[in-house]
């Protein structure tokens, strides 16, 4: 074991110390929480909790958010159990944009027995569209506001 004099400990004590404050500084960047651009996930974060919570009506089949796509199984409203709808939202960037994001919806209607495709309203995958783009502005509001 070396023996360092009183002195010595003590500098060395001090240049110890003199290095762990340089880490404390108060100068850290902030970071920008509420940017456009969230992709700590691979997508834009605001998008991806929107569309969760827009499909979380449906028992989910996928959900990779470092590729940005959704998918639900099929669901039947319990007030129209003849009917049922499966969705795939796929967020396509990673800023917060009405182009970043696609929905994709089937329709199967009971019929003799079986499942039987039918068409989906144009105005339904819109709808939906609309609905996780706005869910996502306003998660992105409340950032900032935060």
């Amino acid at each position: 074991m070396i023996s360092l004099s009183r002195p010595t400990r003590i500098a060395l004590a001090c240049a110890a110390l003199a290095t762990l404050a340089a880490c404390g500084g108060r100068d850290r960047p902030k970071a920008d929480l509420a940017a456009s651009q969230i992709n700590t996930i691979g997508v834009n974060s605001y998008l991806w909790r929107a569309a969760l919570e827009t499909v979380s009506f449906a028992p989910l089949l996928q959900a990779d958010s470092t590729g940005g796509v959704i998918i639900t199984d099929w669901y039947a409203n319990p007030g129209n159990p003849g009917e049922r709808v499966k969705v795939t939202v796929t967020i396509l960037d990673q800023d917060l944009r009405a182009d970043a994001l696609r929905v994709a919806a089937s329709r199967q209607v009971a019929q003799g027995g079986g499942w039987v495709d039918a068409p989906v309203q144009a105005a339904t995958v819109q709808k939906l569209e609309d609905i996780i783009l706005t869910k996502a502005r306003d998660l992105r509001r409340k950032a900032v506001a935060s």
